[in-house]
């Protein structure tokens, strides 16, 4: 027993120092990472969590395997009916615990989609082509084939390689579509499926343009959007479901508020041509790719998606702003910045900055680490691989939420440039600057907060007793 509670001490106190260190003495700027709010924290750990709810549609009914779920079903459906508002879009599925398992569900449900008409004896067939952004452009890992895509699409039987194409880029912007040379593409390809979105992500996807070219084609390909990087900026800065988009997917804990989890989103009226697409991408979600999907974090997701309904607006306006005022503040402290100037650098959550002047881009960002700026190295578009990576990915969506506004983005842009162009220490000073953004907004206020996730932490310990004396623990934890 005394090495049991030794080795438990020692684990509970790493935690809590490194609890610290992230949400007391770093800045917090990884594109694809956010803090949720303390009351979504503490629903992820409400009972939901250690439970099963599994369910399909049957016979136009949708049956659940397991007793006790009347409440996370209705959490389900709740968070069904919040996302969709958030969409504006017809259905949402949110069973997959992951953007790279929403986007393998979608993957799935299109091959038996473009199966259903096949005679029965014939073996399926893949999907015989597929338009993305590629890697090096910034395209997400798991549209590719190495990724979720993998096993989904045909191979080229002369190269061996799956029969996948990029968008094409243009040749001063490489961030952005060469439309010109796409259109030509589509026309020459005819795709079955064209997967939008990207993980290095500056400007807006070419929706509407593709969704007006195909629009008549007899066979037109599925339009799919991965906004896994971009879903807590949806209206703002695209809503590819009103460009002519029938998916949208994504993770939801990057500018989202959620617990980590991905969502599908369809727009499939009833009457709707691709209405039996949806049905399949239910029945891949549940039995296809998910027993138990995490009910603590849907209880958490639907708690974040009341939170990002509330403040949707002044949220993303100030992400955006911030984003633009931090590119053009580390330009001006002597740090060189990917985009275009004259669209202010980015239009989304992420700044890109390139250091391979100053270093590799992983010494950089272990640089910046050791400084308690956390960032993470991005190989560009010019780079042989990822290992050899010239650039830097920023995203403000977390420390934006921790108050930040666009003057104080400068103020860190001038501690970073110390950092990167004079490689001198600063880890000292960063910590203390960012004891200034220690209360989160876009949330309910703490006095307000606090109270109902003590309740809810609180009530997970069976014994009364215990649970009594835990809430005199925190009460005491509080007045330290």
């Amino acid at each position: 027993m005394p090495a049991f509670y030794e080795k438990v001490q020692a684990l509970a106190t790493r935690a809590e120092r490194n609890n610290a260190w992230r949400q007391r003495e770093c800045f917090n700027l990884i594109p694809s990472e956010s803090t949720p709010s303390l009351l979504v924290k503490m629903c992820e750990i409400a009972d939901p969590a250690g439970r099963y709810a599994e369910h399909r549609t049957m016979k136009g009914e949708e049956v659940y395997f397991y007793q006790g779920t009347d409440f996370i079903r209705d959490v389900e459906v709740e968070a069904q009916r919040e996302l969709g508002a958030y969409f504006g879009c017809t259905d949402v599925e949110l069973r997959p615990v992951s953007g790279q398992m929403a986007n393998e569900i979608v993957f799935k449900g299109v091959v038996k989609y473009i199966n259903r008409g096949r005679a029965a004896g014939q073996p399926s067939r893949r999907m015989r082509l597929v338009l993305n952004n590629e890697l090096i452009y910034g395209g997400h890992l798991s549209s590719q084939p190495m990724g979720a895509l993998f096993n989904y699409v045909e191979e080229d039987p002369e190269t061996g390689k799956e029969r996948v194409v990029n968008f094409p880029v243009l040749k001063g912007n490489p961030y952005k579509p060469d439309l010109e040379k796409l259109a030509g593409l589509l026309d020459s390809h005819k795709p079955e499926l064209v997967v939008f979105g990207k993980s290095m992500f500056l400007y807006r996807e070419p929706v509407r343009f593709v969704a007006d070219i195909v629009k008549d084609w007899k066979d037109r390909p599925i339009l799919m959007y991965d906004m896994a990087h971009v879903l807590g900026l949806y209206g703002a800065f695209q809503a590819p479901f009103d460009e002519g988009a029938d998916l949208v997917t994504g993770s939801t804990h990057k500018t989202f508020f959620g617990t980590q989890r991905g969502v599908v989103a369809g727009n499939f009226p009833k009457g709707s041509p691709l209405r039996s697409l949806w049905l399949e991408i239910k029945g891949r979600a549940f039995p296809g790719s998910t027993s138990n999907h995490h009910l603590g974090t849907l209880l958490g997701l639907l708690l974040a998606a009341y939170e990002m309904n509330e403040f949707k607006e002044a949220f993303q306006n100030q992400v955006r702003a911030n984003a633009r005022a931090f590119a053009k503040a580390l330009h001006a402290h002597g740090v060189p910045v990917e985009g275009d100037p004259a669209d202010g650098y980015t239009e989304t959550h992420q700044v890109i900055v390139r250091v391979k002047a100053f270093g590799p881009g992983m010494e950089i960002a272990r640089r910046l680490e050791t400084n308690n700026v956390l960032t993470n190295y991005q190989a560009l578009p010019d780079d042989a691989t990822f290992l050899d990576s010239s650039g830097i990915r920023l995203g403000v969506q977390e420390m934006t939420r921790f108050g930040m506004k666009e003057k104080d983005f400068d103020a860190l842009a001038g501690l970073m440039s110390d950092i990167i162009v004079g490689n001198k220490p600063a880890a000292d000073e960063v910590a203390r600057y960012r004891k200034n953004f220690l209360t989160m907004g876009f949330s309910l206020p703490p006095a307000e907060a606090l109270p109902l996730a003590a309740r809810i932490l609180t009530s997970v310990i069976p014994d009364p007793g215990y649970a009594a004396l835990f809430a005199e623990n925190l009460r005491r934890a509080a007045g330290a």
